[in-house]
């Protein structure tokens, strides 16, 4: 048996709407924008802490630590907000 190609042509009409339906969705949900930023971050972190521990951690340990890092200067941040302009929450 011959393989069927099946030839599948996307419109510019249909890209720009697909950005468009993305670009939406984006703007509504900033919970997995800040999830990706974090765990960008925390691939500059890591290393840092990988190296101060003098190789001591395993790599994921301190990707990990870093982590846990980042989510504990998060909620210092927002508790120290939450303390002092408690009118907005």
């Amino acid at each position: 048996m011959k393989p069927v190609h099946i030839r599948h042509t996307i419109s510019a009409s249909q890209v720009l709407e697909e950005i468009t339906e993305i670009w939406c969705q984006w703007r509504r949900q900033k919970l997995p924008l800040y999830l990706f930023l974090a765990m960008c971050f925390n691939l500059v972190v890591a290393p840092v802490v990988y190296a101060a521990t003098g190789e001591e951690l395993s790599r994921s340990q301190s990707w990990g630590l870093g982590l846990l890092g980042m989510v504990t200067l998060g909620l210092s941040i927002y508790l120290f907000f939450v303390m002092f302009v408690p009118e907005k929450f």
